[in-house]
């Protein structure tokens, strides 16, 4: 079970001895129109999310390893895309590889592509129920494949008694190995978001919705690259 970084008071290093350790990342992201409210929400968001990560660190272990959601190669190239795709992230991830992390290729590229195109027709909507049901079932096995990618990667590349950090957006349904102690990120932020995201005037499109811009980068990125 995931625990909140923000929620544990003063963790013992011995307790975790051993184990493989991931702090989870929600991913957030903003549009080019996001309304002025949300963008100082984001950034506060962001910053509180360097800094639990920072104070966590400081207790358990340094993350040795980052993962994140829609990259299918590692190392500097990796790091490029990430750059373009989630600024605030890439800083976070820039400052650990500087001192000697891995940055991990954490999708397979064409599983991550065929599960946003089938996303994309269930965002266009159907006239027809059965057609609906077919891509719906064909969305859902896609992205079961692509999630159970994600842990068998993680699973493969972090290391006994390491630390890693995942970005990954809050609705994933990626099952980690039970010998992984997940620690959720959840700073005062997140909630803050959340709250103003249900009490927006419902007229207003939310710009800033992750799933949204998670479509669009990997167009802009030419799809999820593969590694080497």
């Amino acid at each position: 079970m995931a625990e909140e970084l923000g929620r544990i008071e003063k963790p013992s290093a011995e307790r975790f001895q051993g184990e493989r350790k991931l702090y989870l990342v929600p991913l957030l992201y903003t549009g080019k129109d996001a309304p002025q409210e949300y963008l100082e929400r984001f950034e506060l968001y962001w910053q509180q999310v360097e800094e639990q990560i920072y104070n966590q660190e400081s207790k358990i272990g340094k993350a040795r390893r980052v993962y994140h959601e829609l990259i299918a190669v590692g190392g500097e190239e990796g790091l490029k895309i990430l750059e373009e795709l989630n600024p605030p992230g890439y800083k976070i991830t820039r400052q650990r590889a500087e001192a000697g992390a891995e940055f991990e290729a954490t999708e397979e590229a064409e599983l991550a592509n065929e599960c946003m195109d089938w996303e994309r027709f269930l965002l266009f909507g159907f006239l027809s129920r059965s057609a609906a049901g077919k891509v719906s079932e064909l969305y859902r096995e896609s992205a079961r494949k692509r999630y159970e990618h994600i842990a068998q990667r993680i699973d493969e590349t972090l290391g006994a008694n390491e630390v890693a950090i995942l970005f990954i957006r809050e609705e994933h349904q990626v099952q980690f190995p039970q010998d992984i102690e997940v620690f959720m990120v959840a700073p005062p932020a997140l909630d803050a978001i959340h709250r103003w995201l249900r009490e927006r005037p419902q007229h207003e499109e939310p710009q800033e919705s992750a799933e949204s811009d998670q479509q669009e980068e990997p167009d802009k990125q030419e799809k999820p690259q593969e590694g080497n």
